[in-house]
């Protein structure tokens, strides 16, 4: 049997690649299903049209020319049911001992046998973390949904890519008080073409406050203290949005022994051709592969990866 650790789009792929094939394989997700979809903004739309979204063979028809959140969690459930893929949803691996064709994996709700593992856990699932005192506060959040809960309230956005952009203005228009910490100088660039110009002329016209060259250095309940160009100042705040970015999950990739590049994109040792690591036996697949290089794979790029995984499984069996 297969373990595929990872119930997002690559996950669920892989799964159905392994079917076609009639190799025996079980999906093993510490959340939900597609749990890093999920955790996109409620009113969010893909950059990428729907087709290339699809996985198995089934359309994805949206209404729309980019599909949303709401029609890829439909679509996701249709492609499992259709398959009838064996999911265990909320079981979070814990240890993996064993070689090649001998693996243990042990989860918190369960022990498994198998013959292959394969990664797909993407990167959504651990945001970075800034090591400041107070990011621990319940006021302190990673992730967005909507912009209702913050009407009349001082919001604090960290971060000035597509994700803190997009909270920024959401949350100035449904009537919060909206500040910006970046620590840069300018609004990144690889921010979408069509919300950079908003962006920009709301800070121009103040009605969001950016402090550029700026990094928040502490975290109270109703205070935030920033390092500016003009010294350190502090801040009247309810919510911060750390919009810092995610990573791979390195602890699991630590303890199932798979080496990474020694450089600060610390990206997975494995083989271009067929996606095995260093750890004979162990596979990954889809965003995972690019390490703290987020932006260089998607869904749409890295579907490949399922095939490419379950041939050289299937030829190792042979």
């Amino acid at each position: 049997m297969v373990i595929i650790i990872g119930a997002g789009p690559i996950g669920l792929a892989t799964g159905i690649e392994l079917k076609k094939r009639s190799i025996p394989f079980l999906i093993i997700e510490r959340g939900c299903l597609v749990q890093s979809l999920y955790n996109y903004p409620i009113n969010m739309s893909f950059f990428s049209t729907s087709d290339k979204l699809e996985i198995g063979g089934i359309p994805f028809i949206s209404h729309g020319f980019k599909p949303t959140r709401s029609e890829a969690l439909e679509y996701y459930r249709r492609a499992v049911q259709y398959y009838d893929l064996p999911i265990h949803l909320y079981e979070a691996v814990q240890e993996v001992n064993g070689n090649d064709g001998v693996f243990i994996v042990t989860t918190n709700k369960a022990e498994y046998h198998a013959s292959k593992i394969v990664i797909a856990t993407g990167f959504y699932g651990t945001p970075n973390r800034m090591g400041i005192p107070g990011e621990n506060l319940s006021k302190v959040q990673h992730y967005y949904k909507e912009a209702h809960p913050y009407v009349s309230q001082k919001v604090l956005v960290v971060g000035a890519g597509n994700s803190g952009v997009d909270v920024a203005l959401e949350c100035f228009r449904s009537g919060a008080e909206v500040s910006m910490a970046i620590r840069y100088s300018q609004v990144k660039p690889t921010v979408k073409y069509w919300v950079k110009p908003d962006i920009e002329n709301r800070i121009e016209k103040k009605e969001i406050t950016a402090y550029f060259n700026s990094e928040v250095i502490e975290i109270r309940d109703n205070e935030v203290d920033l390092n500016t160009p003009n010294g350190p100042i502090t801040i009247q705040n309810d919510f911060v949005f750390a919009m810092t970015g995610y990573r791979p999950n390195y602890a699991l990739l630590d303890q199932l022994g798979i080496e990474y590049s020694a450089d600060e994109a610390c990206i997975p040792v494995y083989d271009e051709q067929n996606l095995e690591t260093n750890r004979k036996g162990i596979y990954v697949a889809g965003v995972v592969c690019a390490g703290k290089k987020t932006s260089t794979l998607f869904i749409e790029n890295s579907r490949v990866h399922a095939e490419q995984i379950a041939t050289h499984i299937m030829h190792s069996m042979e």
